[in-house]
């Protein structure tokens, strides 16, 4: 039997919780014991449109399932009133290969799955107590990332910057205080976002870096999610090379599509250059963040993993509640 679910049935059952940041930090977890075997993502850019189409998918050993995801981002669609972002997830028996489900989440689970992974960034590299955090961006994912925050390091105040639209960026502001219950100030300029936040969070398809070494301060945390296929980049390359801990989702994929790829073609870092692996840090492997002051960098550009986790997971809430369509 072959299971499908809409976006509206995957919502009602699967929301941004600890149980999903558990899901996402197991994922990581089990890449990291080389129990996980994770193909190169696959791009399709489309130029013209300013959009691309991602395939990426990973089998965990231990686990009858595995999923194929293929998801868009088309960064113009705000002019025609759409989502920039899209997709599905396949679900797969790591069995036979028979397909046993089908995930219509118009790119919903790749929001929550990429919110939690920056909350496991924060839970292992940002300080223990923050109070202004910081994001670049008003978007989606935007909100994602201080939802899945919230939970893991609870703040008072968001510091928000975008060049998107005016009535975005409000909506933003109006949004997340409804949301979250904080205060939430439309930024002047990225240089205050970053020197007023505990924690920056960068959101944004950009392909020039726009955090500044300058601006980093004693004790600032920086999730960059941005950068994820080549040319993209969020943060000068200055910024890893002068970060006390630079860590990342998965090396190998960071140093093709990631910020590492940037500091490494801008000779700010070299390939040997010390990157700890969020796995490895979650596993105690490697320290994450030691002391209060340390300046801290993941850089995250999405690993097959966690879609894998999410949509196993999603799945089976599917099939023990008896929600979507079943066909033979």
């Amino acid at each position: 039997m072959i299971r499908i679910l809409n976006e509206k049935e995957i919502k009602s059952i699967v929301s941004l919780d600890l149980s999903v940041i558990a899901a996402i930090e197991t994922g990581f977890s089990e890449l990291d014991k080389g129990n996980a075997l994770v193909p190169p993502i696959m791009m399709i850019p489309v130029p013209e449109k300013n959009g691309e189409v991602d395939i990426k998918s990973a089998y965990i050993k231990g686990y009858d399932q595995m999923a194929v995801k293929v998801a868009s981002g088309f960064f113009e669609n705000h002019r025609l009133g759409l989502p920039s972002q899209s997709g599905l997830m396949l679900v797969v028996s790591a069995e036979t290969g028979f397909l046993q489900g089908v995930l219509l989440d118009n790119g919903y689970l790749t929001q929550v799955r990429t919110g939690a992974a920056g909350a496991v960034a924060a839970k292992f590299l940002a300080p223990q107590t923050v109070d202004s955090v910081g994001v670049i961006g008003s978007g989606v994912q935007a909100r994602f990332q201080m939802a899945a925050l919230m939970l893991v390091r609870p703040f008072s105040t968001i510091r928000m910057f975008s060049l998107d639209p005016d009535d975005a960026r409000d909506r933003y502001v109006r949004d997340m205080w409804q949301q979250l219950n904080v205060r939430v100030i439309n930024a002047p300029s990225i240089e205050a976002v970053v020197k007023e936040s505990a924690i920056v969070v960068t959101t944004t398809p950009a392909r020039q870096g726009f955090i500044k070494a300058a601006w980093l301060h004693p004790g600032l945390h920086i999730t960059a999610m941005g950068s994820d296929t080549e040319g993209k980049q969020e943060l000068e390359a200055d910024v890893l090379a002068r970060a006390d801990l630079v860590a990342c989702d998965l090396k190998a994929q960071s140093m093709r599509l990631g910020e590492l790829r940037s500091a490494v073609a801008q000779n700010r870092m070299t390939a040997d250059s010390p990157v700890a692996e969020l796995g490895a840090i979650i596993n105690g492997r490697t320290p994450g963040r030691s002391d209060g002051r340390q300046i801290t960098v993941c850089d995250l550009t999405g690993v097959g993993v966690q879609d894998t986790m999410i949509a196993i997971n999603t799945l089976k809430i599917a099939a023990e509640r008896n929600i979507g369509l079943t066909v033979s």
